[in-house]
């Protein structure tokens, strides 16, 4: 007989794999990151709601989750197997909006506390609360389990009644896969109907890839074509390899409208009498239960990887947007040293300055020119590496909305024009420094100016050097244009890292790393050891 593997380096090893399926991120919109957060988050209620669970305590009640499409009867059929009105049911669609568990009384402690679904607070009729809940009905937009008791069952068997799967209610949907996903025993209700629409097919796939243990339920069919219809089902089962699943058939008899909206008593049966056999017989509860359990823990072989394939992914995609980022600054940085060489600053409105300077034109106005010139350089390229930035990422499906938020008011050529404020601001400090040591020191506005003319004008400016050197001697010159030749170095890089960091600073903050990848695939290596 096969058991439950309950070694303490078992569940250490699940819950490391467990945290590091949790600091998975697929924030980047790659056509593969929708399924990867589905499955994510569909591996964690797996984990947290089953597999954890039901390693710790195997003794733990059988539970066994109702679900399936709109419609499909799953309240009624619960009601059924309970024998009185536990879970509402009726026309009006979505019924099911807080699911509900029903078990013996003697097991209600099992489920009162947050051993299974913790997400969920605890909500039941007053006959008794526990930890974790309290009496009545779930408040408005809260996510509950509501927990009812019966006689009726059996000890160790635990049935819930799980939202529609395709329900119009976006909650629900989410709700019932997460309730699914803690199951020992699922029990797909489709309906004569439907039972070839898409829905309870994912729904029976996905059993089948997890090879958990499995039940149909082929509810309300017309008693004149149950034999047709149940053959045509079984077809489709046996064609999709679920041939030797459980298979039960609830007929839409006349008197299924009477008694208080049960189901005939004989109606369900069969499928009681497979649910009690389960819990009742020892043999037959270990094998539903370990073949869930090993049916997900060997899905994580494939799961998993799969799982950092989309991790890598994106921090594939990372890198590349990166990349984008950094050749463009990278050019745009080769191109102004190049300009700057050249004398491109000294041009224009500043170069007419110049020219004017200084029977025309004051020292002030000079060094306003050359400065404001300076800024429409480096704006000029910010401006052509984002140009090419949107380029590159627009051919990049992981780039998606990602942009730099601007604040009011501000933009590159008001950043980098305080940058620029800035280097002048010292610049001039540096003059007043030097100018202190000298005697009869010429105005610090004029040598600012012809320092800041000679480090940007080129060869247009080479007088300016040499006026420099003849108001406060050559070696003071020297050292002035050395210093300042160092601070606009540095300060032009400033600018431009600063405006390549603020490009990334949307995709730096998603925090996409290589680590992860590494990380899942070391912890299912450690799991699989484990086993």
């Amino acid at each position: 007989m096969v058991t439950l593997d309950v070694r303490p380096q078992l569940l250490d090893a699940l819950s490391a794999l467990r945290d590091r399926v949790a600091a998975a991120r697929f924030p980047l919109p790659l056509p593969g990151a929708p399924r990867a957060r589905v499955n994510r988050e569909e591996l964690l209620a797996q984990l947290d709601d089953y597999l954890v669970p039901r390693l710790k305590q195997p003794e733990a009640p059988l539970l066994v989750v109702v679900g399936g499409s709109t419609g499909a009867g799953k309240s009624t059929l619960v009601n059924s197997l309970v024998g009185r009105q536990v879970s509402e049911a009726g026309v009006l669609r979505p019924t099911t909006r807080t699911p509900v568990l029903v078990c013996h009384p003697d097991d209600h402690h099992w489920f009162a506390g947050l051993r299974v679904l913790p997400e969920l607070t605890r909500v039941w009729v007053p006959q008794g609360g526990d930890e974790g809940g309290r009496d009545g009905a779930a408040k408005a937009g809260e996510r509950a389990l509501r927990v009812e008791t019966a006689g009726t069952l059996p000890r160790g068997l635990a049935l819930l009644d799980a939202p529609d799967i395709d329900s119009l209610v976006a909650e629900n949907r989410v709700l019932a896969a997460e309730l699914i996903c803690a199951a020992d025993v699922w029990v797909m209700v489709t309906t004569a109907a439907r039972y070839a629409d898409a829905v309870p097919w994912h729904l029976l796939r996905t059993a089948k890839e997890y090879d958990a243990t499995l039940v149909t339920v082929l509810d309300r069919v017309p008693h004149q074509v149950v034999a047709e219809v149940s053959r045509q089902y079984g077809a489709l089962l046996a064609k999709a390899g679920l041939g030797e699943v459980p298979r039960f058939t609830v007929p839409e008899l006349p008197e299924s409208t009477g008694n208080g909206g049960l189901l005939p008593a004989t109606a369900v049966a069969p499928l009681r009498a497979w649910l009690t056999h389960r819990v009742q017989d020892e043999q037959a509860r270990a094998f539903a239960l370990s073949r869930t359990a090993t049916g997900l823990l060997d899905s994580l072989n494939s799961r998993m990887p799969e799982l950092a394939g989309a991790v890598a992914a994106q921090h594939a995609a990372s890198v590349r947007l990166t990349a984008i980022v950094d050749e463009a600054y990278e050019r745009e940085q080769t191109r102004v040293r190049g300009r700057l060489q050249a004398g491109a600053v000294l041009a224009g409105g500043a170069l007419a300055r110049w020219r004017a300077y200084p029977l025309d034109c004051t020292a002030g106005e000079l060094l306003d020119a050359v400065v404001e010139s300076l800024g429409t350089v480096l704006a000029c390229a910010v401006s052509a590496a984002d140009r090419r930035i949107d380029d590159g990422w627009q051919r990049e499906a992981a780039a998606g909305d990602l942009v730099a938020r601007e604040p009011d008011g501000e933009g590159a050529d008001h950043r980098v024009g305080l940058c620029v404020r800035r280097w002048r601001r010292v610049l001039e400090e540096y003059v007043e420094e030097e100018l202190r040591g000298l005697d009869n020191p010429p105005e610090a506005e004029v040598v600012a100016a012809l320092l800041a003319t000679a480090l940007l004008g080129g060869r247009r400016a080479r007088s300016a050097g040499e006026v420099l050197a003849e108001r406060i001697g050559a070696q003071a010159a020297l050292k002035l244009r050395d210093r300042g030749g160092r601070l606009l170095s540095s300060y032009v890089e400033k600018a431009l890292k600063d405006e390549r960091e603020r490009r990334l600073a949307p995709l730096d903050a998603l925090d996409v790393q290589p680590d992860p990848q590494a990380e899942l695939i070391a912890a299912l290596s450690v799991l699989q050891k484990e086993r």
